[in-house]
């Protein structure tokens, strides 16, 4: 349902007068309003489409299911790549798999109800507004936990690391890098942030599918990629990188920032996959139709995507599916700006995906973890086959 800009400020203004604010949740509440509602942004709607607009403006587009990329502080993005893409070589893609051997082992011991803990504690955050003391809180939970399963696995000792991107609104992302034998890099990427559309700096948003479904099913298939003595011991052909992203829903801001210092910096990133929403297959079954891993046809690298249905066909217990998800849907589009071949997979067609999104009730009893365990599998198998490929 479309909602005026009046009508969305009376709904807000109304929940929460409805609504006892804890004294903890004081710090949610934006101090400075006046001088933040009159900030202005630049984002881009499509390639070269841009306008200025409010922060509320973002919001609204956002309720009316416009997708943008915030780019007031990454207008260069890609300038770089634009002006070497003549002379830079694209990857081959392998043509078919190549480790069903060394990846069974792997695949049975992905867990669901190792995801399902960890996403019960991260979706019990009262929000993961990026802007939100709860959103930093909620970052430095999932950096801890990162780190705990590198130690476990007595990775650390072999040079696996994960840090903080820092950025300047306050919640960092996060990047775990296992070093291989190059620094060509494989990126599996997920969005650690949420956020209530009607009041972002109040409301609760416990984002138990956007992307906290995400976040976890990517951080299953480091904990059991960690358990593989080749690849923690650098004997990859290619560096590999577990991505956990801020601010996405503030219009990707955090992959733009990690995407433009990898530019900037030469990094030669070979291939991205975003997971954004792997939980929800209700609207599948509603709608009649067989559970599948959505395969995202438009605004990716076609390549890399043939090579991930290659992948989802061979490794994982349910079928793909082709949908589509406009520009700027989530952070592979920040890799694909800055010139680096990038994928997306979600958890059904578009059009039947999660409704309980961007709200209070984005709830951890709507999702399936029998679903979120083939995306795990297809993680799994993605970033280890590419692991060890010449690209």
């Amino acid at each position: 349902m479309k909602f005026s800009g009046l009508s969305v400020l009376a709904l807000s203004a109304s929940a929460v007068s409805a609504r006892f604010v804890e004294n903890s949740e004081v710090n949610q509440i934006v101090l400075n309003a006046e001088a933040e509602a009159s900030q202005q942004y630049l984002i881009e709607l499509a390639p070269g489409e841009t306008q200025w607009v409010t922060e509320e403006d973002k919001w609204e587009l956002r309720r009316n299911g416009k997708n943008f990329m915030d780019i007031t502080e990454n207008k260069d993005l890609g300038a770089y790549n634009q002006l070497s893409a003549s002379s830079k070589k694209q990857p081959a893609f392998p043509p078919k798999v190549s480790y069903e051997k060394e990846l069974g082992p792997l695949l049975k011991d992905l867990d669901k109800d190792n995801m399902h803990a960890n996403l019960v504690t991260f979706s019990g955050f009262h929000t993961r507004y990026y802007k939100s003391e709860y959103g930093t809180q909620s970052s430095e939970w999932l950096l801890k936990n990162v780190r705990d399963l590198i130690k476990k696995a007595g990775a650390d000792k072999l040079g696996v690391h994960a840090e903080h991107f820092v950025h300047s609104w306050g919640q960092n992302s996060i990047i775990a890098t296992i070093p291989g034998k190059s620094n060509s890099t494989v990126v599996v990427g997920a969005h650690q942030d949420s956020i209530n559309l009607w009041f972002p700096s109040v409301l609760s948003a416990p984002g138990a599918d956007d992307d906290g479904s995400g976040t976890v099913t990517i951080l299953e298939a480091f904990r059991v990629l960690l358990s593989s003595e080749e690849v923690i011991h650098g004997n990859t052909t290619n560096t590999i990188e577990f991505h956990w992203y801020s601010a996405e829903e503030g219009g990707l801001l955090g992959s733009q920032a990690i995407f433009q210092d990898y530019e900037k910096k030469g990094r030669d990133v070979k291939a991205m996959l975003q997971q954004d929403m792997t939980g929800y297959t209700q609207g599948t079954k509603d709608a009649g139709k067989t559970v599948a891993v959505g395969v995202i046809t438009d605004f990716v690298d076609s390549n890399l995507t043939d090579f991930i249905k290659r992948v989802i066909t061979k490794y994982c217990k349910i079928p793909f599916v082709e949908t589509k998800c406009g520009y700027a849907c989530s952070d592979h589009a920040s890799a694909s700006k800055a010139g680096y071949p990038s994928a997306f997979v979600i958890e059904s067609e578009f059009k039947d995906s999660d409704q309980h999104i961007h709200s209070s009730d984005d709830l951890i009893k709507y999702l399936d973890f029998d679903h979120m365990l083939q995306h795990a599998r297809m993680t799994l198998a993605f970033v280890y086959e590419l692991a060890f490929a010449k690209l």
